[in-house]
């Protein structure tokens, strides 16, 4: 709802402020001209050419010429200064933007996704293999893992070393591999 009480007093207060932003727009577009005018007038004095000489004429186009060659000189410097400005402005953005980094990074959420949705998501419709690990697992009974167990007393230090490098790695899989009956 307009903030005036009815709709017909929001379009003519509306109407009535684009009149007033037009008028004075054509004010500074007057302005701006006599400006100009004022800024020639001031820089450039009328060139009197009745009364002269070819001679005389000749020498005023020198003088004239000189004078645009200056000017068209300035104009060329103060230019290539602007383009040499731009280049480096640009040159600077592109050096922000690599320190500041290309993109705002996100605020990461702790996502929680099974090992299957995880392939699933990797390899589509490839993935034929359950990563259920605890579905493999055998029911193993406390107490026939206790019994089976011998309870050997001694220094463990020797344990270790007998265990350590490959030989130790060997015995540990052949001691794994000859109970199942392989």
């Amino acid at each position: 709802m307009p903030p005036f009480g009815r709709a017909g007093c929001w379009t003519a207060s509306r109407s009535l402020m684009l009149a007033k932003a037009k008028e004075e727009w054509e004010q500074e577009q007057v302005d701006k001209e006599a400006e100009k005018d004022r800024y020639l007038v001031e820089r450039l004095p009328d060139l009197r050419t009745s009364g002269l000489s070819y001679n005389q004429l000749q020498d005023l186009c020198r003088e004239l010429h000189e004078k645009i060659e200056v000017v068209d000189e300035e104009r060329y410097d103060i230019e290539a200064k602007c383009n040499h400005n731009t280049r480096e402005i640009k040159d600077l953005k592109l050096k922000v933007l690599d320190l500041r980094g290309k993109f705002k990074r996100p605020p990461l959420r702790r996502v929680r996704v099974s090992a299957d949705a995880m392939l699933r998501a990797l390899l589509g419709s490839k993935h034929k293999v359950s990563m259920d690990l605890r579905a493999n697992l055998k029911s193993v009974k406390k107490e026939d893992t206790e019994k089976e167990r011998p309870v050997e007393v001694g220094d463990w230090r020797k344990n270790v070393e007998a265990m350590s490098g490959m030989e130790g790695r060997k015995k540990m899989f052949d001691a794994a591999k000859s109970p199942t009956g392989q």
